[in-house]
């Protein structure tokens, strides 16, 4: 697998003119029971998404497998950025780090199949979502905020969960779902989706490949950014009735990218998973479904200076050096939900273990002959207990509680002494920090008597362990006036959260209309600094801090009339630190999207408007275990169309332009261009690609 080093080729400019069309607003997301019947013209099958809405209070509900624009996603991160409020800490062309209501990292509980992966590399260029590719996956759930207890601990932003279907057939049947997408700048993807099942059960594959040259911004300039990568997962299912399954998961891949935001690139995003689920419903009684499931899931990631790129002669890095990384994660979750008459209760436990190792190399390859070291071990082990009330025909009480045990080991024998020094004696070498957890929420939700008004307010409260990049990435710990221990592993505190979160959806015949906002403080919150002087300087240093937050997301979708929508969101995100008033680092820009479409059911048309506003609320120095502010950005707005057209119930083609005029622009959320490919010293965020053209064809049966 080998990304070309030669400049990227744009579609012509005339073929990007015939594809000016227009953009579909956000997905439908109301229930059948809690909405007035819309017009029958607005069921759609297949649509174009540009936005998401809430199916429920703070919980998103969609399929990846929709089209999409921007042009479709290669990752996790970017088909995020579909639901307000989110955006991702840009490294160029793919593999972006998800960020929601500017809170990154663990904060955010990623996972797939119920599975984590979290990612190996210190500097998280193989975050979680680098190893998703949406389109093989059967439903996207998102959960904001500390609003549910089922999926693990910490995870005080919010919940992911990419998920497929386990199904039951009665008769043999064979279904398939496949894509294919040519774009701008080499940009090329297929995909499949295959299902062969029959009564006593079924088997499924899914597969894709995606690639991409390097793209040219807005002023024709090559940004480093190209990328392959494949994916392919298999599911073997007994199903010995319709209520019964037992399914066996195994899944491969592997890819590799280049980064114009870091001195080395990724050769290698190599992923193994094996799963195992159980899941059992009943027809009688209070007890309604057991779940069981177990994980298995190993990132090898590779980066290096070489593969992709010449080393720089006169750069940091002068000689040809990788560095091999592995993480290995496995785990498990037990869970029963009992329904009585006016209460749901879903209680279980789960747990996961996960090991950390590293090796590299000075010369092309040479890591290879040197031995692994493990550096880091966590585990954790945890019950949950989450039910609704149903208090008459319109009031709802949702309330859940977690406990956590969690540890992690250091076994590191040495850390880095700074400045490239020599290695030092880790003070706290084999030593375990054991960690109790404990989380829990309620939130009321109401149904207004004569308009299809829906109401929420909720409290939430959530512990979070600080994660591997937290407790073993920073060189040192301290606040801003000095040291604070030996080190990061040693001093550093848990991190608390307690948030309110509230709000309503309003869903008409003509009208749906939600907005939802929070405020939250955050004691001990995790930040990272980087001293530009002094012994540290170039260094990161970490440490806790109090902070507040608070931010509100907000939609609206009109149907003026039987083919026409229009539709628009806006998402503001704010936190400080609570005690100087100095902004939190790397928080999100205000943000909106305006959209337009027509649909004739054979034909679809429409316009996506992105705007977003400058950032000046920053904390230069300050930042994640990723990157830093690198000061004020300026707003941008920028303009995409697109178009579909359904040839039957089972083929469709849809396609669009991005930055229709070309503008170069930059997202707040980035990294500063790299030496090696042409950026200057001082930091400069990279660009977003210019106009960028893309066909797609979907198929199913």
């Amino acid at each position: 697998m080998t990304i070309p080093r030669t400049p990227a080729i744009r579609l012509s400019r005339l073929s990007a003119s015939l594809l000016l069309v227009l953009a579909t607003p956000s997905v439908l997301a109301a229930s059948p029971e809690n909405r007035a019947d819309p017009p029958a013209a607005f069921d759609l099958d297949a649509i174009v998404v540009t936005a998401a809405a809430p199916v429920s209070a703070l919980t998103f509900d969609t399929s990846p497998k929709l089209p999409r624009q921007p042009v479709p996603a290669s990752d996790g991160a970017d088909y995020l950025k579909t639901i307000p409020g989110f955006s991702a800490v840009r490294n160029g062309g793919t593999n972006g780090d998800p960020v929601l209501r500017g809170m990154f990292g663990s904060r955010l509980n990623l996972l797939t199949n119920d599975g984590a992966m979290p990612g190996a590399c210190p500097s998280r260029m193989d975050n979680a979502m680098s190893y998703v590719s949406p389109e093989t996956y059967d439903r996207l759930v998102v959960t904001k905020g500390p609003q549910t207890v089922l999926w693990g601990p910490g995870a005080s932003a919010g919940t992911v969960r990419f998920e497929r279907d386990r199904e039951y057939f009665a008769d043999r049947t064979f279904k398939f779902a496949g894509s294919l997408l040519g774009g701008s700048f080499g940009r090329n993807d297929q995909v499949l989706d295959a299902t062969l099942g029959d009564r006593i059960g079924y088997a499924r594959i899914s597969a894709n490949r995606s690639h991409s040259d390097d793209y040219e911004d807005g002023n024709g300039d090559t940004v480093g950014s190209a990328w392959e990568k494949w994916n392919s997962d298999l599911a073997l299912a007994w199903t010995p009735d319709d209520s019964s399954v037992l399914e066996l998961g195994i899944g491969r891949g592997d890819g590799e990218s280049r980064y114009a935001t870091r001195g080395m690139d990724g050769s290698r995003f190599k992923r193994e998973n094996h799963s195992l689920r159980y899941e059992k419903d009943f027809d009688d009684g209070a007890l309604q479904r057991i779940e069981a499931s177990m994980f298995h899931n190993v990132a090898d990631h590779v980066m290096d200076n070489y593969s992709l790129r010449e080393p720089n002669p006169d750069g940091p890095m002068p000689m040809p050096m990788a560095s091999n990384v592995e993480r290995s994660t496995g785990g498990g979750r037990l869970a029963a939900t009992w329904r009585g008459g006016a209460y749901e209760l879903v209680a279980g436990i789960d747990g996961q273990d996960s090991r950390h190792r590293r090796r590299g190399g000075m010369g092309r390859g040479a890591y290879k002959a040197q031995p692994w070291t493990v550096d880091a071990r966590f585990a954790s082990l945890g019950g949950f207990a989450e039910g609704t009330y149903f208090q008459g025909e319109r009031n709802r009480w949702v309330a859940g509680a977690r406990i956590d045990r969690a540890e992690a080991t250091d076994e590191r024998a040495t850390v880095s002494g700074g400045h490239g020094g020599h290695a030092m004696p880790n003070p706290t070498a084999g030593r375990t920090r054991e960690e109790t957890l404990a989380a829990g929420f309620v939130r009321f939700e109401r149904d207004a008597a004569s308009q299809p008004l829906t109401w929420y307010a909720g409290l939430g409260h959530t512990e979070r362990m600080p994660d591997y990049w937290e407790l073993f990435s920073a060189r040192a710990l301290g606040g801003d006036t000095g040291m604070g221990g030996p080190n990061a592993f040693a001093g550093l505190d848990t991190e608390k959260t307690t948030q309110l979160d509230i709000g309503l959806h309003y869903r008409g015949r003509k009208v749906d209309a939600w907005v939802s906002a929070y405020a939250g403080r955050v004691d001990d919150f995790i930040q990272f600094r980087y001293p530009a002087e002094g012994m540290l300087a170039g260094s990161s240093i970490v440490s806790n801090i109090d902070a507040e937050i608070r931010g509100a997301e907000l939609g609206v979708e009109l149907r003026p009339a039987e083919h026409w929508k229009l539709g628009g969101t806006l998402a503001y995100a704010r936190g400080e630190d609570a005690d100087s008033g100095r902004p939190l680092p790397q928080m999100t820009p205000l943000e909106s999207r305006l959209t337009a479409s027509w649909d004739s059911r054979q034909w679809t048309a429409g316009a996506l408007v992105r705007v977003v506003d400058g950032q000046d609320r920053v904390a230069p120095g300050h930042g994640n275990v990723v990157g830093q502010d690198l000061g004020p950005s300026p707003g941008f707005a920028t303009l995409a169309l697109n178009a579909g057209y359904r040839f039957d119930n089972g083929l469709q083609l849809t396609a669009g332009v991005d930055n229709v005029f070309d503008r170069a622009y930059s997202e707040h959320l980035n990294l500063a261009g790299n030496a090696d490919f042409g950026y200057p010293a001082d930091p400069v965020r990279i660009n977003e690609p210019g106009r960028t053209a893309w066909l797609k064809l979907n198929y199913t049966y």
